[in-house]
């Protein structure tokens, strides 16, 4: 299992996600701003890898996708249709959803296959999430896709609007605005090339669905035209 490699534990006892060699850094944090009617981006520096990541809420579900909390704070959802539910793209992604549970009572959601990591025996035991199977329809209409070989868990997900999005976990990133790429062979296990072909093949597949936008959760989102490049990273 790749993912297994990004799983070491911290000092503070959460999990990390990739590494912070070789994988995406900003320049600065960047504040809470919507970026498509009722979905909103920012980053915020992960307590236990010490880069900045990307964390979404999709509105219109009241829906969290890897949320850390952002530099406004919890106070910032009061003030909006405050969050009910939490996503997670893969089980390592869980960053600071037991806040968000504390706070609003949020439902969590991860591919049945992670969910060995969460509860007595896991890794996180703050946390309970709900098992989905792959290719299921999730709360507020959002769809559930395949993309795996990382790990069983790695999942996507189309979420719906007037141009549909598609938020990813680790399988591609990003350096700020610059290319998609993959995370840096060391962290792709011991057949580096064979899983970036197996990646390409999930997002070509991907590829097939409809939509414009690329929500990563490391690196900053693609903005109009993400398919097209999601297809030619893939090809």
């Amino acid at each position: 299992m790749v993912l297994a490699a990004f799983g070491k534990r911290q000092q503070d006892g959460g999990p990390s996600e990739i590494p912070a060699r070789g994988c995406p850094r900003y320049v600065r944090e960047v504040a809470i701003r919507e970026i498509l009617p009722g979905v909103f981006h920012w980053t915020a520096v992960h307590p236990g890898i010490r880069i900045e990541v990307s964390s979404y809420y999709v509105e219109p579900a009241r829906m969290l996708l890897d949320p850390l909390v952002p530099e406004e704070g919890l106070a910032w959802f009061e003030t909006r249709s405050a969050p009910e539910h939490v996503l997670l793209t893969n089980r390592l992604h869980s960053r600071h959803t037991a806040r968000f549970v504390e706070e609003f009572g949020c439902e969590v959601w991860t591919n049945r296959e992670g969910l060995a990591h969460f509860g007595q025996g896991g890794e996180i035991r703050d946390v309970a999430p709900r098992g989905f199977r792959a290719g299921e329809l999730l709360p507020g209409g959002i769809e559930s896709h395949e993309v795996g070989v990382l790990c069983p868990d790695e999942t996507a997900f189309l979420i719906p609007g007037e141009v549909a999005a598609l938020a990813v976990a680790d399988g591609v990133v990003r350096d700020a605005d610059g290319p998609l790429a993959f995370v840096p062979d060391p962290l792709l296990g011991d057949d580096p090339e064979a899983v970036k072909r197996g990646l390409e093949e999930a997002y070509r597949r991907l590829c097939e669905l409809d939509f414009d936008h690329l929500l990563l959760a490391h690196g900053q989102p693609w903005i109009g035209g993400a398919r097209a490049a999601l297809r030619a990273f893939a090809e």
